[in-house]
């Protein structure tokens, strides 16, 4: 028995400020003259100090010099791609160089530059094809690199474009590889090298998953912040999102909801294992809802749910005790049976489709909730991280999912949210590229 499709109608639910987000890097600036002072007193010192210290920081420098010029020699040729290829979704992330000299722009081939220009120059690409500006790290250091990680999204059905647009644009003769993970890495790898003359390096999916969450967080430091939770869920007008910090995020459960959905228990960076799952994920949701409500798309379909009301759909406690079941301790407002009123042909003609979306959503997601709390349980973990895609500008099922863990853990449990949401396997494969190098 679970919790009906409540209504938080603002999705307009307050970002609070953190006082703990880590601000900007600080620089030492004229105001900070002790710094300055103190540097060119040491460097007096040093000179003061003879031959033994010249050596010395000649060692140093050659040292530094040395370490600059392996990771030149070890930094994999542009461009620099990471995917995940979903049942749903393909996920690309792609790092720009923001710090290319005169001598490397002079040296770029024309290929090379056409798909910087492409990528960076659009939002969309075509009709389904979508880069999420909102999402990409501005200011980034990669392999000593500084550049921006773009985050970009397409439909998988649509991968024969992109492959045909990569032999466009002689994408092969700049990589032979392409570091890729996801079912589609190995469903699709014939097309990659038929179509688009790429190999493909093949990575495990949840391998990259926590590499790339441990990743993201950890150079994300301004602006909005990485991992989020939600305070008083339920009520519109106190509703607030607050920032968590995941400095110390170990063990946690790693709950993965795209078509599908997968539940990890992560005890370090090295030590994890895969729980449990569930077929009955975001795929799901949206297959039913094509089915019942005739749309087509997963944003049409969220925002039917958005405008539904579940507990015509479904039948609650209250539907069978007149009330609360005081025993047990379940609230007349809990669900009884998803869809359960839809027996009753009279309850079936007054459902509108909005209804039927809204209880779709609400009975995919107290599913995924009601798993993850007992894995929860039988693992000793309170910490719960929610990503994947269909979370993205899903706030109705994070909502119901942060109010379910609390209500039903009566408070042990904490429902985790990170911004990047359905990226982190795509990140998790570029950061394999330097190896595939």
């Amino acid at each position: 028995m679970e919790l009906n499709g409540y209504h938080c109608d603002g999705e307009v639910c307050g970002e609070a400020e953190d006082e703990d987000t880590t601000g900007p890097m600080q620089v030492c600036s004229v105001a900070e003259a002790p710094c300055s002072f103190a540097a060119a007193a040491n460097m007096e010192k040093a000179a003061a100090g003879g031959p033994a210290h010249r050596e010395r920081r000649i060692s140093n420098s050659t040292s530094a010099r040395q370490r600059t010029d392996s990771l030149r020699k070890n930094r994999p040729p542009f461009p620099w791609f990471g995917m995940d290829i979903g049942g749903t979704l393909v996920k690309l992330v792609y790092f720009e160089p923001k710090d290319i000299t005169t001598e490397e722009e002079r040296e770029e081939v024309e290929s090379l530059k056409s798909i910087r220009r492409y990528l960076t120059s659009h939002t969309a690409y075509g009709k389904t094809g979508i880069r999420d500006v909102h999402l990409e790290l501005p200011d980034l250091t990669l392999w000593g690199r500084r550049g921006c990680m773009h985050f970009i999204r397409f439909p998988t059905q649509e991968l024969p474009a992109f492959l045909q647009m990569g032999r466009d644009k002689h994408f092969s003769s700049l990589h032979t590889t392409l570091c890729a993970t996801g079912g589609g890495a190995y469903k699709f790898e014939a097309d990659f090298r038929t179509m688009a003359n790429l190999q493909l390096l093949k990575l495990d999916e949840l391998d990259c998953l926590i590499k790339g969450v441990l990743y993201i967080d950890s150079v994300v430091s301004v602006g909005p912040p990485e991992c989020y939770y939600y305070e008083n869920p339920t009520d519109p007008e106190r509703c607030q999102q607050k920032a968590y910090n995941l400095e110390n995020p170990y063990p946690l459960l790693l709950v993965n909801i795209g078509s599908g959905v997968s539940i990890l228990a992560v005890y370090s960076k090295d030590n994890y294992k895969r729980v449990t799952g569930t077929s009955l994920g975001g795929g799901t949701f949206l297959g039913l809802c094509c089915l019942l409500t005739g749309c087509s798309t997963f944003e049409e379909a969220l925002e039917m749910a958005s405008k539904g009301e579940s507990t015509r759909v479904d039948k609650l406690v209250r539907d069978i005790y007149g009330g609360d079941y005081e025993r047990f301790g379940l609230p007349g407002w809990a669900v009884a049976s998803s869809f359960g009123n839809m027996m009753c042909k009279e309850k079936r003609d007054s459902v509108s489709k909005e209804d039927l979306a809204r209880a779709t959503l609400v009975t995919i997601t107290n599913n995924i909730g009601s798993i993850t709390r007992m894995c929860a349980l039988n693992e000793n973990i309170e910490r719960v991280v929610f990503v994947g895609n269909f979370l993205r500008v899903n706030t109705l099922s994070m909502k119901l999912l942060a109010y379910a863990l609390d209500y039903w853990s009566k408070g042990q449990l904490k429902a985790l949210f990170l911004r990047h949401e359905g990226y982190f396997g795509a990140v998790g494969a570029l950061l394999e590229l330097s190896n595939s190098s």
